[in-house]
């Protein structure tokens, strides 16, 4: 049946030796993903298909919704085949989505199935994905050396014991599972309850007891020391933008403080806060050589009634039209002006950003750090094959594409490694299509160790972490 050759999507033979030469065999470097350290600790063994294929995927759960399928095969309690079976009736109508590709290249890389996926095939992939699941090819280490992945970085509550870090670290595994600071909760001002909730976690794990600004944000960097520890190299965060407010430590103590006492920040406030947080733990990044990633435009949970009934980061979040350049590099500035600007790379939602967000971050190449300022791969909606080119392309003609750190997964499940074949291959017809039409010299140990880097030694370089 299948149309995922060996030479899926690459239309040129550059395009093909760079892939099949270059890229193909590079070991993966995950920098940002949301697979569950639980997951990894315990050598999770996966039951059924639904359980690596659709839990949690909220991809697939937006295709089936389109097609009609009720909440119950999606979110829902129904019975695991009957899930299946549902996506299965669904994926005929994804041509020309990405899912289409990627379920298809999940069906081949991991359980050597060769069938299109429907209705009619589907019991078949059933029967035939449950009995390979039982090998330990398929536990949750076995994917991650079947894969060639060096490093795995999670992400992470501050609050969190990272107690399954700690288990990872005691074992002998070929991967590097890395800890992620997160620390969004934190931001919460406007929300007292939720914010409240998450200090007084923080102070319990940090063993503070937090009274005041100070020593919320003493607690906060214990965190932060103490995922360096760990191996954490990286700080995440979801932002609908960059926060910047001209502000004083006195005016976001008082903020701090009236939250604690169940007062929700105004809109000016929250922006005063977020500002003054985001830009202190940028500062304890520059200190430690941590990268800063900036996930910016999402406009998240716009269906209230579906909100209300299964909860958040379930397929209802969109791209936003913030506007996003004035203000992040309002914040770029500030951390700069003290030489306290970390390495950074900024994820755009909205593909309109690709030139303003690349030209912003080339005011703030330092001179001393190769690509210290990174424009980030397609992310969430902007994943897919023409969206990915979109960014190349903007990187390339606005910064140092060579220096580009690649492909991360930013994925809950394991079955996403494809999605690092999916970018090399884009990544290879890019390029070769670019040789052939005499753009680039055909200059293979040039552009082939371009490629080679991209997919894996940059990110190596770039973030720094050890053992490598």
């Amino acid at each position: 049946m299948s149309f995922i050759t060996d030479d899926f999507l690459l239309q040129n033979d550059t395009a093909r030796t760079l892939y099949h030469e270059y890229a193909k065999n590079e070991p993966i470097f995950d920098y940002h993903c949301h697979l569950p350290p639980e997951d990894v600790a315990g050598n999770r063994r996966f039951a059924n298909l639904f359980e690596i294929w659709l839990e949690g995927d909220h991809y697939k759960w937006r295709a089936m919704r389109a097609n009609g399928v009720p909440e119950p095969l999606c979110t829902g309690d129904a019975d695991p085949y009957e899930k299946f079976l549902a996506w299965c009736k669904t994926v005929p109508h994804t041509l020309r989505n990405p899912l289409y590709h990627w379920s298809h290249l999940e069906l081949q890389r991991y359980f050597d199935i060769d069938l299109p996926i429907n209705e009619d095939t589907a019991k078949e992939i059933w029967e035939t994905g449950n009995e390979t699941l039982k090998s330990d090819d398929l536990s949750a280490h076995g994917i991650l050396k079947r894969f060639k992945v060096k490093v795995v970085g999670t992400t992470d509550d501050p609050t969190d014991s990272l107690e399954n870090h700690q288990a990872i670290q005691s074992m002998d595994l070929d991967t590097k599972v890395i800890p992620t600071f997160r620390p969004d909760k934190g931001l919460q001002v406007d929300n007292p309850t939720a914010f409240n909730e998450w200090v007084g976690r923080l102070g319990e794990v940090a063993g503070i007891a937090i009274d005041s600004l100070s020593s919320f944000l003493d607690a906060l960097k214990k965190r932060h020391d103490f995922f360096h520890e760990m191996g954490g190299r990286l700080t995440d965060h979801g932002l609908e933008r960059c926060f910047y407010a001209e502000t004083s430590e006195a005016t976001v103590s008082n903020v701090f403080n009236n939250t604690r006492k169940g007062t929700a920040a105004s809109k000016s406030e929250r922006e005063q806060f977020g500002f003054f947080l985001m830009r202190e733990v940028g500062r304890w990044n520059a200190e430690k050589a941590w990268a800063m990633q900036l996930h910016l435009g999402a406009l998240r949970s716009n269906n209230t009634r579906m909100f209300n009934a299964v909860g958040p980061d379930t397929g209802f979040d969109s791209i936003g039209d913030t506007p996003q350049v004035e203000t992040m590099g309002k914040f770029f500035d500030s951390l700069d002006q003290t030489n306290q600007l970390p390495k950074t790379v900024v994820y755009n939602l909205n593909w309109s950003d690709n030139y303003s967000v690349a030209t912003m971050l080339g005011n703030f190449q330092d001179g001393v750090i190769p690509g210290k300022m990174q424009l980030g791969t397609g992310w969430w909606h902007l994943d897919q094959k023409e969206a990915m080119a979109a960014q190349m392309n903007a990187l390339s003609n606005l910064g140092l594409f060579p220096r580009f750190v690649g492909m991360l997964t930013d994925s809950r499940s394991f079955l996403s490694y494809p999605r690092h074949e999916y970018f090399r291959r884009i990544l290879c017809n890019l390029v070769g299509t670019d040789v052939e039409n005499g753009e680039l010299p055909k200059d293979m140990e040039l552009v082939g160790g371009m490629v080679r880097n991209i997919c894996y030694q940059n990110a190596v370089d770039y973030f720094g972490v050890e053992g490598l």
